[in-house]
């Protein structure tokens, strides 16, 4: 035998032509209109469409990880305590002034707005410059953490 007598056993079967009419004719199995139905079409990833619905913002936009302090006022202090007492979260909390948060006592500001005229000790709480200034002409003292 030689080269140019090699035959195949079977006949080399031709690739179906699409949209040419035959078998596949009028739309060529692709349905009717749309995307899909295009030549070249490429199908958008679902999780770019999620992408786009995101909100677009500019600058750093998470809360920070520290907790603030929760501010409170000369005159509520004021009007809740009496001459000679101490003002600290424990106290603050028991007279009603602030809360229990999450299980935790919060950490604590006072502000120097309003008048002040008692004689008290604070402690455990941070403190404006005004506030502090305040407490220590009406004769009070004051140990605090951070302005």
């Amino acid at each position: 035998m030689q080269l140019h007598q090699l035959q195949r056993n079977k006949k080399a079967r031709k690739g179906i032509r699409v949209g040419r009419g035959g078998k596949r004719g009028k739309t060529s199995g692709r349905g009717t209109k749309g995307q899909k139905a295009r030549a070249g079409h490429r199908i958008r990833p679902e999780i770019r469409d999620a992408i786009k619905k995101l909100p677009k913002r500019r600058g750093y936009r998470f809360n920070p990880i520290g907790e603030k302090a929760k501010p409170i006022n000369l005159a509520s202090i004021e009007i809740k305590f009496s001459d000679g007492e101490q003002v600290n979260p424990k106290t603050l909390i028991k007279k009603g002034i602030i809360n229990i948060h999450k299980g935790q006592i919060p950490k604590i500001k006072i502000l120097g707005s309003g008048d002040f005229s008692k004689k008290v000790n604070v402690s455990g709480c941070m403190i404006s410059k005004s506030a502090k200034e305040k407490i220590e002409k009406a004769g009070g003292a004051v140990k605090s953490e951070k302005n």
